[in-house]
């Protein structure tokens, strides 16, 4: 109880300011905490044991094979290569293009938000100090001097200034543990693309017939 009260007692000695800061705050909060369980949940749907047998199946030929494999699979890169595979008769490339682009923007997903928290964080502490610095000289240049009200007026920048660069540091972390995380995703989908394309491209090479494959993707997609 006294920890809240306390708590309270801050934030009100922040001034008007903090109002803003705090929605900023908690639509933070709620981003990252969002953005950290989904990535831990997207890692366990990482599988690199289907992965290979998928890389290893189309490096010998086995195209049919490689999509029974992939078909359910919840690994990002495996699921890019299964819609891959299913378009193989038509534009591959586009295909991959496309799948690989779904799955970076659910891993990008809210990073806008958390880049825009990192910055307007900041800005809103700025303008707290600016309020509470002018409040101050208001105070100053009344006809009676409260020292009161200058430690008041001093005491709210200050707090205003700390919230705002708080938050701002709060959210930094996470953010570039994000995108971190989203680069190596986009790589893995870039290289395991450029596989896929070349594999098929020798497939062909040797006589690949992709009307046949159309024709047994569909059975498999079914």
């Amino acid at each position: 109880m006294i920890f809240a009260n306390a708590i309270v007692d801050f934030f009100k000695a922040g001034g008007p300011i903090m109002w803003p800061i705090l929605l900023v705050a908690v639509v933070a909060l709620a981003v990252v905490t969002e953005r950290l369980f989904w990535w831990v949940r997207e890692s366990g749907k990482r599988d690199a044991e289907v992965l290979e047998k998928v890389l290893a199946s189309m490096e010998g030929g086995d195209f049919r094979g490689a999509l029974d494999v992939s078909k359910g699979s919840e690994d990002p890169v495996v699921r890019m290569i299964y819609r891959g595979l299913s378009h193989v008769h038509g534009s591959l490339s586009g295909a991959l293009k496309v799948a690989a682009g779904a799955e970076i923007k659910r891993g990008g997903r809210f990073l806008m938000v958390i880049d825009t928290c990192i910055t307007i964080a900041p800005l809103l502490g700025l303008l707290g100090t600016v309020t509470g610095i002018m409040s101050t000289f208001h105070t100053v240049g009344g006809n009676e001097l409260s020292v009161g009200a200058v430690s008041g007026g001093i005491g709210e920048a200050l707090i205003a200034t700390a919230s705002g660069l708080g938050i701002a540091i709060f959210c930094l972390l996470p953010f570039n543990y994000f995108n971190e995380r989203l680069a190596k995703l986009t790589f893995d989908l870039e290289t395991a693309a450029t596989n896929v394309e070349v594999m098929v491209a020798r497939a062909k090479q040797d006589g690949f017939d992709t009307l046949t494959f159309r024709r047994e993707a569909a059975a498999v997609a079914s």
